[in-house]
């Protein structure tokens, strides 16, 4: 197998301090590299689209709900782990660009709901077909179910981990 950047920090450590045991830096490391490159790629193809990471991150969180399509903003923060501040400047601009429309609860009209357009549904439609083959391609060297379900599977794990420690 080819060497990657990460084998060639720990080479420089083995030799500057042998004694350390690097074994979570060939995870970690690796998983921060690939995470960076991922999203990278990622900004790549939701520019093709008028979209940023953050701005799809909204975007799939409500058309995943389902019909129709909305969130009061503190479950959409809370979903995407974000302070509501930056939750409302999100709202403010997705708005502008008629991605998303504001309002009243109508259970509760203290409160609002935010909401795709049908633009922004249409969009979500488009980008996220497209988003999820181009990361396929991305992985395709995992030619073997049992390949991916094993890396899905520690993959996971690792997650679920640091998710409840």
């Amino acid at each position: 197998m080819e060497p990657d950047k990460i084998d060639h920090i720990l080479s420089q450590w083995r030799q500057e301090s042998p004694q350390l045991d690097a074994y979570a830096l060939e995870i970690v490391g690796r998983v921060l590299r690939i995470a960076r490159l991922l999203e990278k790629h990622r900004e790549t193809v939701l520019a093709e689209y008028g979209l940023s990471v953050w701005s799809f991150d909204v975007l799939a969180t409500l058309r995943r709900q389902g019909p129709p399509y909305q969130l009061k903003p503190t479950d959409l923060y809370s979903l995407l782990m974000l302070s509501s501040g930056a939750m409302t400047n999100r709202i403010d601009r997705l708005e502008k660009d008629n991605i998303v429309v504001r309002h009243r609860d109508p259970d509760d009209r203290r409160s609002v709901m935010v909401q795709l357009t049908p633009n922004g549904v249409a969009l979500a439609d488009r980008v996220i077909p497209a988003l999820l083959a181009s990361e396929q391609q991305l992985l395709s060297q995992f030619t073997s179910p049992s390949d991916r379900d094993s890396l899905i599977a520690l993959l996971r794990q690792v997650l679920v981990a640091l998710d409840h420690p």
